[in-house]
């Protein structure tokens, strides 16, 4: 059976730090980190999707968490297709980022530069053993067809050799009519197929369809259940206090999952005050302290 990490999908959320969990002397940039790490043992890296890590943050990361400790790092916007502004790049590759090519695509000189300072600044979480996976969140208008597969395939080429998770936006992806085809797509790239918990009644809701991809890892996002998802502002759309029977629907999957995964981390994205670490803890008292279900047969992880 392999492990299950329960955590947040930030620890530094201004809402989080201004709530009063982190205690008095805890609340600096390494009090957090510290802290936070003695509660739960896997943390989401969010602040890398929006500008370049640096190699010396990877290692304040490192150095703040024990040995054990995991961290699931987004992916750069500019590598997932996201639209993204120059300035949240180096100076010296604002210019590239400026003069896209005529079909609106990006240098792909460019990509392999970022690529490279990303992986470089991720260096030290990965010699640490601390890295989980990189977390490639895809855009809701990249859709299933060849397009976006030959997207896909372009992507895991750069990341080659790192572990590397997918979240798709496009609710297309996991509908039932496709979700063996996507599931099939990321078992033949090598990447783990993120699960995720949203409001299932809504024009862009995500199925939360659970499939094994990869024996190393999956992983299940929990974004809350809020009917202002894809509009309004970012305590909008997150904004949902889970229930204890809302996460008890989930524990059979999760447990599931271990059983063909390696690891599989459970991250709350609810992150408004405390939700997500109160969440995090109620799932994981849920997963530790009820009597499992007797192990499932292999098809039974694949469930919508």
């Amino acid at each position: 059976m392999g492990e299950i990490r329960v955590g947040t999908c930030s620890w530094t959320d201004k809402a989080l730090v201004s709530s009063g969990w982190y205690p008095a002397g805890r609340r600096d940039a390494e009090g957090r980190l510290r802290y936070y790490a003695t509660r739960f043992p896997v943390a989401e890296v969010d602040s890398t999707y929006y500008g370049l890590p640096s190699a010396r943050n990877s290692e304040l990361w490192r150095d703040r968490t024990p040995d054990g400790f995991r961290f699931d790092v987004k992916a750069f916007s500019l590598l997932t297709g996201h639209p993204t502004r120059p300035a949240a790049l180096p100076p010296d590759l604002r210019p590239a980022l400026a003069g896209r090519s005529p079909d609106g695509g990006t240098d792909p000189g460019l990509l392999d530069e970022v690529w490279a300072r990303f992986s470089g600044a991720l260096a030290p979480l990965r010699e640490a053993g601390r890295l989980g996976a990189v977390l490639f969140q895809f855009p809701r208008r990249l859709a299933p067809g060849r397009p976006a597969e030959a997207f896909l395939r372009r992507s895991r080429e750069r990341a080659v050799g790192w572990p590397v998770a997918v979240e798709f936006r496009h609710p297309g992806w996991w509908r039932p009519d496709h979700a063996a085809t996507t599931a099939a797509l990321l078992t033949d790239l090598d990447a783990t197929a993120v699960a995720v918990d949203m409001a299932q009644d809504l024009p862009a809701s995500i199925p939360p369809t659970v499939r094994v991809t990869s024996p190393r890892l999956a992983v299940v996002r929990f974004h809350g259940r809020s009917a202002h998802w894809g509009t309004g502002s970012k305590k909008d759309r997150f904004r949902h206090t889970y229930t204890r029977q809302e996460l008890a629907e989930w524990t059979p999957r999760i447990r599931a999952l271990s059983h063909q995964a390696a690891q599989v981390h459970v991250l709350f994205n609810n992150c408004c005050a405390t939700a997500s670490v109160h969440a995090a803890q109620t799932m994981r008292d849920l997963l530790t302290t009820e009597n499992p279900e007797p192990p499932p047969a292999a098809a039974d992880v694949n469930i919508a």
